[in-house]
């Protein structure tokens, strides 16, 4: 009859540790040695490959385990979501540092955002932009350089007007040089077309019904002599309005003459009358803020 069978003892360490027994591991409950005559139990050093191939499976799971988790971490980052955690790529320049503004190009000459001046640079003049004035916003009429800030209702058609109105502009269709000629040429065309029939074929005041001359004579314009005509003109509609034709020398260019129209409404609505010989007056050439005088220096009737 056979003893029973009892595990057997792996081997000794070959170094032994301070306090520790020949043939037992540190910390490591330890089996009495097998005695002689007794058999090795599975498991042990007969049973290592059974063990070993279990050892071996359970690596191989985990690293399966660990490739399946990573490949879920890149998935999970090629979908946009590594995109937006990576932080952006830094500026080489502060964004919000505004742009260095630009140098105006001649201090010495009027900026056509200077308030109180406008620039005709066409016919190289500048206008006093005097108040109750502003520079033009949608006007359809051409060469206009300012107008009363204010609209109004035609009285007599449909659409918009205003109080007052300056325009300058070259005179290029007519041989005649003389500013005097020019002027009173040009006075009919400019009350027909302020207060009669506009270039849309409307008659925003009805028609004029008279017109009546006011004052002409010849005036200093930035520092050479012109001419100017006014006319008081009544309309069907409204409280009818003056019109002013001024026309002096360029001192630019080809030196054509220039024709510059003021449209002005009557009553206690409209700029006063004495706002043309301001603004007549405060006429320079661009960058000559001292012109002034000479022949015709006073506005006043010369009939």
């Amino acid at each position: 009859m056979r003893a029973p069978e009892v595990p057997q003892q792996p081997t000794a360490q070959p170094t032994a540790q301070p306090g520790v027994q020949p043939g037992m591991q540190p910390g490591v409950p330890q089996q009495p040695l097998a005695q002689p005559g007794f058999a090795p139990a599975p498991g042990g050093p007969g049973g290592g490959s059974g063990r070993a191939k279990v050892i071996a499976l359970v690596a191989a799971a985990a690293v399966l385990v660990a490739a399946i988790v990573t490949g879920a971490v890149v998935l999970n980052r090629d979908d946009g979501s590594a995109e937006a955690n990576t932080p952006a790529p830094e500026s080489s320049a502060p964004a919000s540092d505004p742009p260095s503004p630009t140098p105006s190009e001649s201090t010495s000459e009027p900026s056509a955002d200077d308030p109180s001046v406008v620039v005709d640079e066409l016919n190289g003049i500048t206008f006093p932009l005097l108040d109750g004035w502003v520079r033009p916003q949608y006007v359809a009429e051409d060469y206009v350089v300012m107008t009363t800030p204010d609209t109004y209702t035609c009285p007599g058609d449909d659409g918009l007007c205003r109080r007052g109105r300056v325009i300058s502009r070259t005179v290029t269709a007519n041989d005649e040089k003389s500013p005097e000629a020019l002027a009173k040429a040009d006075i009919s065309e400019a009350a027909d077309q302020a207060y009669d029939v506009d270039r849309l074929d409307r008659r925003p005041y009805g028609g004029i019904t008279s017109k009546k001359l006011v004052k002409q004579g010849p005036v200093a314009v930035a520092g050479r002599t012109g001419y100017f005509v006014r006319w008081q003109v009544k309309t069907e509609k409204g409280p009818g309005g003056y019109v002013q034709s001024l026309a002096f020398p360029s001192s630019v260019g080809s030196g054509a003459p220039v024709m510059v129209r003021f449209v002005f409404d009557a009553g206690q609505d409209g700029p006063p009358l004495t706002d043309m010989d301001e603004i007549t007056k405060g006429i320079r050439p661009v960058g000559d803020a001292d012109t002034g005088g000479g022949v015709g220096s006073s506005v006043g009737p010369t009939q």
